[in-house]
């Protein structure tokens, strides 16, 4: 999975949640394109979740990701 973190992100530290992505076997990319399987969008996400929505790229919330690790 190829996965694109945006916005401001509350219960963890980006850098946490790119470990996590990664140790799950995921990769973590900054920037949005048709590669990309999963945008996780924290508070205020802005062009990068408008262009993901465009792209039909799955958005799920900070909450739903942490539901996820469950």
């Amino acid at each position: 999975y190829n996965v694109v973190l945006t916005g401001s992100l509350k219960k963890f530290k980006r850098s946490e949640a790119e470990s996590i992505i990664v140790d799950e076997g995921g990769k973590v990319s900054s920037s949005i394109s048709k590669s990309v399987n999963l945008v996780i969008a924290g508070e205020e996400a802005g062009s990068k979740l408008d262009k993901a929505n465009k792209l039909g790229i799955r958005v799920i919330s900070e909450q739903d990701f942490e539901d996820m690790l469950k």
